[in-house]
C-alpha cells in the first residue's frame, strides 16, 4: 500500500512530500487531522475541499479488489474538519454483499474513529445506489453535500430524490448518533469486553440485533467493528466488515491477529455464519462467539 501511495504521489512536488511525509508519520493511517488538513491547506494555499480531491488516488491505494480490480477512494470530511479516507474493499469467494463500497468504507472508519456527523463525502466517482442510501440512513444525512471531481456541492437528496429511510419507519436513531442497547461489559476476558461495548454501540433500530466484533492483534492492540444497519436492509455492514476495513485503513497486517470474537444480542436476525465463513476464506482465526 505504501508503494502505491508514492507511486500516486510522485516526490518531485513539494505538496506531494509534505502528504508522504505525514502519512509516514501516522504509520500510513488514511487518517489528516482537521489540523493537519488545516497545516498543509496553509502551506500550499488549497481549500480542504480541494485537499480532499487531490487525495481521491491516495485513498484509493487503500482498495483491496480482488474482484473487480477497479479501485475507489473516498473522503469523509466531519464537523470539525477532520479527514477519514474510504476504499472499496472485496472479499474474494463469499457472497457480493460481504463487499464493502468506498463511501461505506470512509464513513465507518469515521464512526470508529468516534466521528458524530460527516459534513461532506468526496468520491472519485458517482455513488452507487447502495452507497446513496446507506448515506440517507446517517446523522445529518439532510445536509450532507456530496463531492466528485466533475460536480461539487451536491446536495444527497439531489442523488436520492423521493428517498425512504428511517424517517418513513418513524426511527429517530441515526448512524453515527450515540447508542446504548444495555449490555454490560463485565467479563473477566477484556477481548469479550471489548466485543460487547461494540455490539453496545451498534445501529440496529430494524432488527434490534446487535453485535460486535473484537480483534486481537500480536502487539496486544484490540480493533473492533460494530454493525451498521440500514433501512433498506441490504446496504447494512456487518460488524465484521468495520472492523476488517479499519483495519486495512489502518496499515494493519490480518496475519497478525491472534484471537476473533464476535458478541451478539440476536433478537431477529444472525450474522455468526457469514461471519465465520468470511473468516475461514480469509484464513483468519476461528471466530470465539457469544451471545448475550
Amino acid at each position: 500500500m505504501q508503494a502505491l501511495i508514492k507511486q500516486a504521489l510522485p516526490q518531485n512536488d513539494p505538496l506531494n512530500r509534505a502528504i508522504l511525509k505525514t502519512l509516514e508519520a501516522g504509520n500510513w493511517a488514511g487518517f489528516l487531522s482537521a489540523q493537519q488538513v488545516e497545516q498543509l491547506c496553509a502551506d500550499f494555499t488549497f481549500e480542504p475541499l480541494q485537499l480532499a480531491l487531490f487525495l481521491l488516488p491516495v485513498a484509493a491505494c487503500y482498495s483491496h479488489t480482488d474482484i473487480s480490480h477497479f479501485n475507489v477512494g473516498a473522503i469523509a470530511i466531519g464537523q470539525k474538519g477532520d479527514f477519514y479516507f474510504g476504499a472499496n474493499q472485496e472479499f474474494a469467494k463469499v457472497e457480493i454483499q460481504q463487499t464493502i463500497h468506498a463511501e461505506q468504507s470512509a464513513i465507518s472508519h469515521a464512526w470508529l474513529r468516534g466521528e458524530r456527523c460527516i459534513a461532506h463525502m468526496v468520491v472519485n466517482y458517482t455513488p452507487c445506489g447502495h452507497c446513496r442510501q446507506f448515506m440517507n440512513e446517517l446523522q445529518g444525512a439532510d445536509k450532507l453535500k456530496i463531492h466528485l471531481p466533475q460536480a461539487l456541492n451536491q446536495s444527497l437528496h439531489h442523488y436520492l430524490p423521493n428517498s425512504f429511510g428511517p424517517k418513513d419507519l418513524d426511527i429517530t436513531a441515526h448512524l453515527l448518533a450515540k447508542e446504548d442497547h444495555h449490555l454490560i461489559a463485565n467479563h473477566a476476558d477484556e477481548l469479550i469486553n471489548q466485543g460487547i461495548l461494540a455490539a453496545n454501540q451498534s445501529h440496529c433500530p430494524y432488527s434490534e440485533s446487535p453485535h460486535g466484533i473484537a480483534m486481537l492483534f500480536k502487539n496486544g492492540e484490540i480493533i473492533t467493528g460494530r454493525y451498521a444497519e440500514n433501512a433498506a436492509f441490504n446496504p447494512s455492514l456487518p460488524a465484521l466488515q468495520t472492523a476488517l476495513n479499519f483495519a486495512y485503513l489502518n496499515n494493519k497486517k490480518l496475519t497478525d491477529i491472534e484471537r476473533i470474537v464476535m458478541v451478539e444480542k440476536p433478537t431477529k436476525l444472525s450474522h455468526k455464519s457469514m461471519t465465520e465463513q468470511l473468516l475461514r476464506e480469509l484464513n483468519l482465526p476461528v471466530l470465539e462467539y457469544i451471545v448475550r
